[in-house]
């Protein structure tokens, strides 16, 4: 290929930078592609409140004097017998029940009634 000096000389630079678009594209990206930016952004926003604000509602829900719900089922007492196998004395409101603990099933051994001795019977 021969390169003639005169060759260029003859088209132009344009006087003001134009900037060149593929043909399939008419015009440049719009801003409102951008998925975190106007409103999407703020419904995105909106949603992370709600959802926080709804785990706190559940979390501390009160009775209606705004006093904090009181736990019925609780955990009085535990003992490991080995090899996976435990003693539980689970408590429901006022009553209490012993239960035996083991891979796989969990038996009602007997209820519970009354305290247990203070002092040690041995």
């Amino acid at each position: 290929m021969l390169l003639l000096p005169g060759a260029f000389a003859q088209t132009k630079a344009p006087e003001t930078p134009e900037v060149i678009y593929p043909r399939a594209a008419a015009a440049p990206p719009a801003a409102a592609s951008n998925p975190f930016s106007g409103y999407n952004a703020a419904l995105l926003t909106a949603i992370v409140l709600g959802a926080v604000g709804g785990w706190l509602f559940w979390r501390a829900r009160t009775a209606p004097g705004g006093a904090a719900l009181p736990r019925q089922l609780s955990i009085v007492e535990t003992r490991s017998l080995g090899n996976r196998q435990y003693l539980v004395v689970a408590g429901y409101e006022d009553k209490k029940f012993l239960l035996g603990v083991c891979p796989g099933r969990i038996d009602l051994l007997t209820p519970l009634a009354g305290r247990p001795p203070a002092g040690d019977s041995s």
